[in-house]
């Protein structure tokens, strides 16, 4: 019975590029599921997805918040995410425990920067999507321009299931290529939106439409011998047949079905639902969740059944004003019941669950208990962060965990009392357990609190949240930027530590290579020790000692990244040698190679998406050039010309008000972090010594 309700489950995402509608969309999913009884719209601030109150004010998605609605006979959990590149991390780890996504484009804009992101997470994840393509009646929509992006850009296969009836002002609605039905809706009201209405299709349209079903046959005839033969033959195709078809091949991520719409005028989002319904997973269809042994990191895979051992992963957690603590929990495996105990397998913790709530945005429903496949929020775990992995059993297998990019961006903090400091560290670490890609440190040369975070907006988030929810009183220093330290030759180098002090010293001796990596090719550690002459016991001990040289590089104390250290050769003493020994001489090792190995100071490079009308580009593309930027493409897009270019986080600052000066308002640009790259020399000097070159 259990199995059978799994099967109507679907847990999906919104993703998208910011200001594509997702949260617009959410919230028509949630009228006409019935969950809302009137419609919040994003620019009134009366979302209900968007319930922080910094959401509100910027009519932006800050943190992903989940929901639950029913339509047809199938339970839909879906998660709204944010759009904008700072908060990437709530798309990375709702992707992460999803089965399946809508992925939404305007129709005239097309495939955006960051749409090409969250496309790259669903990819990591193997996540099935559906497209939806929305704002089809903004000026300038064209639904098959859209298509074609997705189909270049983004290196899939996009299948039409529908082909829209106008666009811009005349967008009326679409034809179902499927069961080859017009709909239309009738216009509605603010409150009550208009009926969807399935007609005949027009004279008109009947020839483009035959044509688009036959485009759709073709494909999906690669996928389906019957499908092929009855096209062959040309029998008519019944629409059941095209459906299992879709389903599978989405299943497969071998298609993208592609639908279109208009959130705001409440047009497509029926046939959307119907969709989700009909093409994307439930738990059962996905393949089973990926956990490591703990003794042996033997991987093994968990099977989504209520029966098995119950096996959870944290996803996130929120620290909510009325209730506490709340750990979002998607359930792998086996069930879980209000005031059962379990084990934080990834920290060795014992934890009690004290209730299970169902959560609707920040509102919340009791349930009594959580089934594989189900998407709860738990109330009672106090040690447990973003990823972990909960079971009944200590010995359990470890989730596959959640992987987040690196901070780019810093401020220091000062709090103006003694008791706001007292405060401001509980505060921190309460926002680092939220957000793991808010970093917070004490800078050891000034005692300066510094928070880091993945760009401008998330600071400002994070720091208006400081002030006016937490209340604490601080002032916040300019934006630095993070900076890292690289390597540019392969060097030998050797570490010794020789203590003899009255009783037993401390003895270790390694030799080591040092060598750069390509860009974001991380940190590597090998040894080739031949012969026994370092026993394989004290290696954990080296290579915490070569970590720790790696926190701070030979130039400006800044870490250093994209390096691979091999170890060759040493030398041990029976009685003397120890971990910490050998993690000394590893030290003593690196900081002799890494100042040898031509350092090179690194800095975060934004690949940047600016759209401005013709007159201004000349002007744009000048200013790119003085900020240190490189222009690599340009093309146009409808009557805009669209410039990408790299460019320095360093420069970037405050870009907005600068871009809306030269183009008098008109042009706007997104960005995201694309890797690291060297600093000019020249620039790097004034990085290192600002006072120095001040005063010259």
């Amino acid at each position: 019975m259990q199995l059978e309700a799994m099967r109507r489950v679907r847990n999906i995402g919104i993703i998208a590029h910011i200001d594509a509608g997702k949260t617009t969309t959410t919230e028509r999913i949630l009228y006409f599921t019935g969950k809302n009884y009137k419609i919040g719209e994003v620019h009134d601030g009366a979302a209900t997805m968007d319930w922080m109150v910094q959401e509100q004010e910027r009519g932006i998605t800050i943190t992903s918040a989940a929901t639950k609605c029913r339509w047809l006979d199938a339970d839909i959990n879906i998660i709204d995410t944010p759009g904008h590149v700072d908060f990437t991390a709530e798309v990375e780890r709702s992707l992460r425990i999803l089965d399946g996504c809508v992925v939404l484009f305007c129709a005239v804009a097309g495939v955006q920067p960051q749409s090409e992101t969250v496309w790259r997470q669903a990819n990591k994840y193997a996540v099935p999507r559906l497209a939806f393509v929305n704002k089809m009646d903004r000026v300038g929509a064209n639904f098959a321009r859209v298509v074609g992006q997705i189909k270049e850009r983004l290196n899939s296969t996009p299948l039409m299931l529908v082909l829209p009836i106008g666009a811009e002002d005349n967008y009326a609605g679409h034809i179902d290529l499927v069961e080859m039905i017009a709909y239309t809706w009738e216009a509605g009201e603010k409150e009550v939106p208009g009926t969807r209405v399935a007609t005949e299709i027009s004279a008109d349209m009947r020839t483009a439409a035959e044509e688009a079903r036959v485009v759709l046959l073709e494909t999906l005839a690669s996928f389906n011998d019957e499908i092929f033969d009855k096209y062959l033959a040309n029998e008519p195709v019944p629409a059941e047949l095209i459906k299992s078809t879709i389903r599978e091949a989405t299943l497969k991520n071998l298609i993208v079905p592609v639908l279109c719409g208009s959130s705001f005028r409440n047009k497509g989002v029926q046939a959307l639902l119907d969709s989700i319904v009909g093409y994307l997973p439930s738990p059962l269809d996905i393949p089973p969740a990926i956990a490591f042994q703990q003794d042996t990191d033997e991987q093994i895979e968990v099977a989504a059944d209520p029966t098995l051992p119950f096996s959870g992963m944290a996803f996130k957690i929120a620290a909510h004003p009325h209730v506490g603590k709340l750990t979002y929990l998607r359930v792998y495996s086996g069930t879980l019941k209000a005031g059962d105990q379990v084990y934080n397998v990834t920290r060795g913790t014992k934890e009690r669950i004290g209730r299970i709530l169902q959560m609707h945005a920040n509102q919340r429903i009791d349930l009594e208990e959580a089934y594989a496949g189900d998407i709860v929020a738990v109330i009672g775990p106090k040690r447990i962060g973003t990823g972990d992995t909960l079971a009944f059993s200590k010995d359990s297998p470890v989730l596959e965990k959640i992987t987040f990019p690196e901070t780019v961006i810093s401020v220091a903090i000062e709090p103006k009392t003694k008791s706001d400091l007292t405060r401001l560290s509980t505060v921190l670490h309460t926002l680092m357990d939220e957000d793991p890609t808010f970093k917070a440190s004490m800078d050891q040369d000034t005692g300066e609190t510094i928070i880091a975070g993945m760009g401008e907006l998330h600071l400002e988030i994070i720091v208006d949240r400081i002030l006016r929810e937490f209340n604490i009183q601080a002032t916040v220093g300019a934006p630095q930027v993070a900076y890292k330290e690289g390597i540019r030759r392969l060097v030998n180098t050797e570490g010794k530590c020789a203590k003899q002090t009255g009783g037993r010293g401390q003895y270790g001796h390694v030799v080591m290579d040092i060598e750069p990596l390509e860009r974001g090719g991380g940190f590597v550690f090998e040894t080739k020790i031949k012969g026994g002459t370092i026993p394989s016991v004290y290696f954990p001990g080296i290579e915490t000692g070569v970590r720790d040289a790696l926190t701070e590089g030979p130039m400006a104390k800044y870490p250093v990244i994209d390096v691979k250290v091999t170890l060759l050769d040493g030398s041990y003493h029976e009685v003397d040698s120890s971990l910490i020994a050998f993690r000394t001489a590893a030290i003593e090792a690196m900081r002799d190679g890494l100042a040898r190995a031509m350092p090179v100071l690194l800095e975060p490079t934004m690949r940047v998406e600016i759209e401005t009308p013709d007159q201004y580009m000349g002007d744009i593309i000048g200013h790119i050039n003085s900020r240190r930027g490189k222009v690599v493409n340009m093309e146009m897009r409808a009557d805009l010309r669209i410039i990408e270019c790299h460019v320095p986080l360093a420069e970037m600052f405050n870009y907005s008000t600068h871009l809306r000066t030269l183009s008098q308002g008109r042009a706007c640009y997104s960005m995201e972090v694309l890797h690291y790259t060297e600093v000019p020399e020249s620039v790097a000097l004034k990085i290192m010594h600002p006072t120095k070159v001040n005063k010259k």
